[in-house]
Parts: C-alpha cells; sequence; structure tokens
C-alpha cells in the first residue's frame, strides 16, 4: 500500500508541474492591457447662454450661446458603473466664461472691437462702456446681460466602432488645484449589465529611482484612425505627494523625458494612467505641461475617491479578460482565444481584446503555441505503461502471499489433542497392591463429544488385555484404564 501511495503521489505531481506553465504569469511584466480597455476620453465645455439688453437705440433683447472648450484628456474607469478619475481642470473652468460671453456679444453686435478673452475691457464710447460694463459679471440691478453658464463633460470610451456621442458625466469631487484628481460619474447610468472595463490601482507608487512605467491614453478622439497611445516613461527621485507630483528621468539620460511628457500631456495625453512594470497596476495620472511632466501618485487617487465615497472595484468583464490576458502573455493562444470571445460577448466593443483575439486565432496551433507543444511532447516523452502494470502484479501476489501465510498461522493442529485434565478433587483411584502408581485421568468433555475410531485387532495375544472403550493396552493388575478411566470388565 506504500508503493501505491507514493505512486500516487509522484502522479499528482507530475500531473501538478504539467498544469503549471498555464497559471503561472498572472500579470506579465510590462503589461498594459490590463488597464488600456479602461482608459477614456474626456472633453470638458463650458456652455454660455447670454441675453443682451440693448437701449442704445431702439429696445432690443440679443441672445447668443456659446460652447466654450475648457479642458480635454485621459480619464480611467475604476469601477463598472462608469466611475472615471481625472483632473480637476477637465470639470471645473478657473476662467470667468461670462465675461468671455460679454466680449464676444458686444463685438459682435455693436462691432466693436473687443478680443475674445477673459478680460474685462474698456471703450472710448462712454455710452457704448457704460452698457458694456454692466454686461460684465457679478449681476446687479442694472446689468445689461442675463447669463447662464452650465459645464458639460463627455467622456468617449476604447470601443469599436467609436462612439461619436460618448456619454455625459458629472464631477462629483475634486482637489483644489487644476492638477488634482477629480471624480466623475456617469449623468445617466452606464447601458449593459455588467458595466464598462475597469482599471486596477496599485497600493503604493514605486519607491526605486528609475522605475519603468507606461503611460496610456488619448491625444484626441478616439475613431477608426485613432487608437490609445501608450508612451514609456522612468520615475525619478521625490515628489509623488501633493500638487508637486512626482517627476520623470531616463536612467540613461538619452532623452529628456519630463520636456517629453510635457508635449504628450499637452496635445491630450494630460490626466492619463501611468502604470507600473510590475504588475500593470495604476500607480498615478500624468499631470503638467510644457516643459515639464510629472506624476501625481496613487494615494492622491484613492484619496479623492474616499472623498466622494466611490469604492474602486473590478467588475465581470475584468475577470474574463485578465485569465484570457494571462493564457495570451504565456504564449497558449488555443486556449487564450475563447477567453477572450467571452470579453467581447461580455462588452462587445472592447478593443484590446479584439485586437488580441485576431492575434490568438492567427497563431493558434502555430509554432509558438505552448499549448500545442505540450499536447505533441506529451506521447513521445510519457512514461511506457508495462512498469505499472509488473508493479500492480508483484503488489497483488505479495498481498495474497502474506493472506495466505497468516491463514495458515490462525489453523489449529490437527494432529494435537487437547490437553488432558486430571480427574476432579476426592475421586478415589483404585489401584492394585501391586500395579505401578499410574496417574488416571479422565478426558475433557469435549474430547468425549468426538467420536471414537474402533480399533481393528488382528489375532490378539489372549495374555495381552485392552480397553474396550478406547483401545489402550492394559496392564495386568489395572482395573481402570490408565488412559480413559474406563472399567475393566474381569
Amino acid at each position: 500500500m506504500a508503493r501505491l501511495t507514493a505512486l500516487a503521489g509522484g502522479i499528482a505531481v507530475a500531473l501538478a508541474l504539467t498544469a503549471l506553465p498555464v497559471a503561472a504569469h498572472e500579470h506579465p511584466s510590462g503589461i498594459t492591457d490590463l488597464v488600456t480597455p479602461a482608459v477614456v476620453r474626456v472633453e470638458a465645455v463650458s456652455h454660455v447662454e447670454i441675453t443682451l439688453l440693448d437701449h442704445i437705440g431702439e429696445l432690443k433683447h440679443v441672445e447668443r450661446s456659446y460652447d466654450i472648450p475648457f479642458g480635454q484628456g485621459t480619464g480611467t474607469v475604476v469601477n463598472p458603473d462608469g466611475t472615471i478619475v481625472g483632473l480637476r481642470r477637465f470639470a471645473v473652468n478657473d476662467n470667468d466664461v461670462a465675461v468671455y460671453a460679454a466680449n464676444k456679444i458686444f463685438a459682435e453686435h455693436h462691432k466693436a472691437k473687443i478680443p475674445a478673452d477673459y478680460d474685462k475691457h474698456k471703450l472710448s464710447d462712454d455710452r457704448l462702456n457704460r452698457h458694456l460694463q454692466g454686461c460684465y459679471p457679478p449681476k446687479s440691478d442694472t446689468a445689461t446681460c442675463i447669463i447662464n453658464v452650465t459645464t458639460e463633460i463627455t467622456a468617449f470610451p476604447n470601443v469599436s466602432p467609436a462612439s461619436t456621442d460618448g456619454f455625459k458625466v458629472k464631477c462629483i469631487k475634486a482637489g483644489p488645484d487644476p492638477d488634482s484628481p477629480a471624480v466623475l460619474v456617469p449623468v445617466t447610468p452606464v447601458a449593459g449589465g455588467v458595466g464598462m472595463p475597469t482599471a486596477p490601482l496599485a497600493d503604493k507608487v514605486p519607491d526605486q529611482e528609475g522605475s519603468p512605467t507606461s503611460i496610456a491614453g488619448f491625444l484626441g478622439r478616439p475613431g477608426p484612425n485613432l487608437q490609445h497611445s501608450v508612451e514609456i516613461a522612468h520615475l525619478s527621485k521625490g515628489g509623488g505627494q501633493g500638487a508637486t507630483g512626482r517627476p520623470f528621468a531616463d536612467p540613461e539620460k538619452k532623452v529628456d523625458e519630463p520636456v517629453k511628457l510635457g508635449g504628450m500631456a499637452d496635445k491630450g495625453l494630460v490626466g492619463a494612467p501611468v502604470i507600473g512594470d510590475k504588475d500593470g497596476h495604476v500607480i498615478g495620472l500624468l499631470v503638467g505641461g510644457g516643459k515639464e511632466g510629472k506624476m501625481i501618485g496613487v494615494r492622491e487617487i484613492t484619496g479623492i475617491l474616499s472623498q466622494a465615497k466611490v469604492v474602486p472595484r473590478r467588475g465581470a468583464i475584468d475577470t474574463a479578460f485578465e485569465a484570457a490576458l494571462t493564457r495570451y502573455h504565456t504564449k497558449y493562444y488555443t486556449e487564450a482565444a475563447p477567453g477572450f470571445q467571452r470579453v467581447l460577448e461580455l462588452y462587445p466593443g472592447n478593443v484590446v481584446a479584439a485586437g488580441l483575439l485576431k492575434t490568438s486565432l492567427a497563431k493558434r496551433g502555430g509554432p509558438e503555441d505552448q499549448g500545442t507543444k505540450r499536447a505533441a511532447a506529451e506521447p513521445a516523452g510519457s512514461m511506457p505503461l508495462w512498469p505499472f502494470i509488473v508493479a500492480a502484479a508483484i503488489l497483488f501476489l505479495a498481498a495474497g502471499g502474506g493472506a495466505y501465510f497468516l491463514w495458515r498461522r490462525r489453523t489449529p493442529d490437527e494432529t494435537t489433542g487437547p490437553p488432558l485434565q486430571p480427574l476432579a478433587a476426592g475421586q478415589p483411584l483404585d489401584l492394585d497392591d501391586g500395579a505401578n502408581q499410574t496417574v488416571v485421568v479422565r478426558r475433557s468433555q469435549s474430547f468425549q463429544a468426538v467420536p471414537q475410531q474402533q480399533q481393528v485387532m488382528t489375532a490378539p495375544d489372549p495374555g495381552i488385555k485392552y480397553c474396550t472403550s478406547c483401545g489402550m493396552r492394559l496392564g495386568p493388575a489395572h482395573r481402570f484404564c490408565g488412559y480413559c478411566g474406563h472399567p475393566i470388565e474381569t
């Protein structure tokens, strides 16, 4: 039995080792695919409705409406319900768009030379200037303009075909500075039972200087000819807390990363998730612009989410996608393809899953497919069956032999009779004077119960007597059989 146990254990270990490549590398190093399905393009617009009360000539109401874009960049979905983390600059316009609208409507209606900016101006004509100053906020009883300002924020998901309208979001919490994180939630619930893909958040920012990272986001509105971009960067020392941010620096000093990333931020990558190279989780957001691109850390992200009472979590789409992605990056393309198909069933527009499915189908069963290699190697490298058959036969014979010898040891010896018992106490012994003092014993009851075999005698000697009960030879002076105690007939 010990041999069988060892053999079973060996087989179990072998099976576990053969299945190990599939389960290994849950998050392949340097991967950004865990995050890129969850990146969105965010565009913010201030919508201004203004009515000019013209009292200079004939009383007239002049109505205009203006859409003033003030924020654009990249956000990251952190909850299947569509909750996005971005920057304050996407949600709050720090410029006074009411002043902009006043300048614009006066310039259009009165043909005045007023710049379309956010500064208050004066005109040389006193009457026009009085009306212009009365149009600027704040509103008063003598105001010449009625102004209503609303903010409209639209998120465009990373889907194919591209969404032309996106979905509207609103800001529920934001930090104090333009580069502070903000929480945006959909105005209406996201359609679909499983929601949207999400990005995993890291526990902390890597401390090591020169840690490699990737930054993924959009440089424009997603479309057939514009997909998400990925930039490589390295963390420098210092920063990481508050509005100052963590700087970037190339450890080999081949690229001026702050300038490069600052330019990418101005083009639309601002707010994009910074992805750690170790496990593919989000460690921060890209901020800054111009000649200085930096990163705010994941602590600021989780802090603003906590203030907004939003819990970041992963959904069913992410579970299916991550399982398929593990097989894909370990080159088990045959097994990865059904996983990506399942992801597309849950979220049909997933651009990343669709691209990886196409690659998996192209490489399925090919020379790179580890699943095919393992299936082909198993018959050639497997152990033949005959050693197991021989071992089983030996074990069977050993068990049978042991059982036989054990049975033999427990079988009583048929040739050995039961022990003799002395006569009961007080029973007299009837001996002749000249007889030998032979102890007379009596058979046990069990022995007497056994039928006695009659002894056949031929040509007996007349001088020799035998017991008529048991056939025992008697001496000349015996009156009782010395073996069975039967009286002797005289």
